[in-house]
């Protein structure tokens, strides 16, 4: 289990991360959305050890989280945005360097490296260097490259930035798969639909501060499960409902270029971030 109390960092008079508490239960698939600039990298960051809190403070299982607790960093592996890996190197070359780096014996390497790659769907290209992979499979191969040393918590930051369609669901397929052997994942994105795909509950952040948090069925149901799109001189304007007949009685008195659909946690974000930005 991961707690937050009281997480707060501040580079200057800036507030990057302002007093979030909450917590993530052991085998979740944890949400943390918000626009660009709200704190999720820098929540990530500090999760990872790269930054310290400024106040408050980090719990892995009851015990606090800093760089010195190794036994709580083992617990732990982080996937960036950005590909950290030699492009010289081949898949296999990759996982061992890494299994190096934990002092693991090498036949345990080559088998979890072997299990993982296959996993991953990745066995056939194993011996392809880095520079000459998709960016699909370089994203695939940081998560094997993560599991290598059997963590409990799984960190992500963007994992699917940059994917193509197919090679998101893909990355989505493989994620669930992690997170069913009782793996916590805790994932920031810029894709909405992602979240409410993959996520048990969601986080929403804007300014560093914690907005709102709970299933994403729940947050939909909030501002209404049914809504109405209208296209107008000013744009599209969307008005949520919570039942459907209300939704129906309100479209018959709209235009021809009016829609009903169902709500997603995409009109949730876009709530929340636009009555922040009010």
């Amino acid at each position: 289990m991961i707690e937050l109390r009281g997480l707060t960092k501040k580079f200057g008079s800036f507030t990057a991360a302002d007093d979030l508490s909450f917590t993530i239960e052991t085998g979740e698939f944890f949400g943390l959305l918000g626009p660009n600039g709200a704190g999720k990298t820098t929540t990530i960051s500090m999760l990872s050890t790269v930054l310290l809190p400024s106040s408050g403070e980090i719990l892995i299982d009851g015990a606090g989280l800093t760089r010195a607790a190794s036994e709580q960093k083992r617990k732990l592996a982080v996937i960036t945005q950005e590909y950290s890996m030699r492009q010289d190197m081949t898949m296999d070359e990759v996982m061992e360097y890494q299994g190096r780096l934990y002092y693991m014996p090498k036949k345990e390497i080559r088998k979890r490296s072997a299990e993982l790659l296959e996993f991953a769907g990745l066995s056939e290209f194993r011996r392809r260097t880095v520079r000459h992979l998709s960016g699909g499979m370089k994203r695939k191969l940081m998560i094997c490259r993560a599991l290598l040393t059997e963590p409990e918590i799984l960190l992500l930051d963007e994992p699917t930035a940059g994917m193509d369609a197919l090679s998101r669901r893909q990355m989505w397929n493989l994620l669930r798969q992690v997170n069913s052997r009782d793996m916590t994942i805790l994932l920031t994105t810029h894709y909405i639909e992602e979240a409410e795909a993959l996520c048990d509950r969601v986080a929403m952040i804007n300014r560093g501060r914690l907005q709102k948090l709970d299933t994403p069925a729940a947050l939909i149901a909030e501002i209404g499960g049914f809504t109405v799109d209208e296209t107008g001189a000013d744009g599209l304007v969307s008005t949520h409902f919570a039942s459907r007949e209300d939704a129906i009685a309100y479209l018959g008195s709209t235009g021809a270029d009016s829609v009903l659909r169902q709500t997603t946690l995409e009109d949730v974000f876009i709530d929340a971030a636009g009555r922040a930005i009010r």
